[in-house]
């Protein structure tokens, strides 16, 4: 604004240096928070690991955090969700897939450490042609979900004691299967489902 002579008055000059003094110091604040968050990038981008993981069949690189667990990997990493979170403590079973074939509670396992091994989870069960795997369809036969969200470490598990010869009886099941907890009530059902699949996966 002008004082009717075309020049600044008084207050309106008072007014803009005042503004710009105030807006010296907030445009300085930003650019240093940005030089923190560029170099915040840059220090993760050096700490993150580049890995391979073979993950039903197939290569999958990614990135990550040398502490970043597979289960993380997997589900936030790679869209792989069928392996639950649960505990996170390695006590439920929920996160269950197979390491070499082997049973492994994967959040307890970091992904660095799964890096070379083969890796199953419960979306590379079924065949190809997706004919579900005969423990999946012994479930389905069985009523044996309960609330479906332990499930998929539930099957991953009674696949695995059956390859390692621990599904002889119901006894020898109930006991291989204990690791995987759930409030649910169709533990009757799972054996009787392992029970059906064991010799349809030994003819297999």
């Amino acid at each position: 604004m002008t004082n009717g002579t075309g020049d600044f008055d008084r207050r309106t000059f008072l007014a803009s240096g005042t503004i710009l003094a105030a807006a010296v110091p907030l445009a300085a604040s930003a650019k240093t928070e940005g030089r923190k968050m560029d170099q915040a990038a840059a220090v993760k981008a050096e700490t993150g690991v580049p890995i391979t993981l073979r993950i039903n069949g197939g290569d999958h690189r990614v990135t990550v955090d040398p502490r970043m667990t597979l289960l993380d990997t997997l589900r936030e990493r790679l869209g792989l969700t069928g392996a639950k979170k649960g505990c996170d403590q390695g006590q439920c079973g929920a996160c269950t897939v197979h390491l070499d074939g082997r049973a492994s509670l994967s959040c307890l396992t970091l992904a660095v450490a799964a890096q070379g091994r083969d890796i199953t989870t419960i979306e590379g069960l079924a065949a190809a042609d997706g004919t579900l795997h005969p423990m999946q369809a012994a479930f389905v036969d069985n009523d044996a979900f309960q609330c479906g969200y332990c499930t998929p470490g539930q099957i991953m598990s009674a696949v695995a004691i059956v390859h390692d010869g621990h599904a002889k009886d119901a006894n020898m099941i109930r006991e291989a299967m204990s690791g995987n907890l759930c409030r649910c009530a169709a533990y009757p059902n799972i054996v009787a489902a392992i029970e059906q699949a064991a010799p349809q996966m030994k003819r297999g």
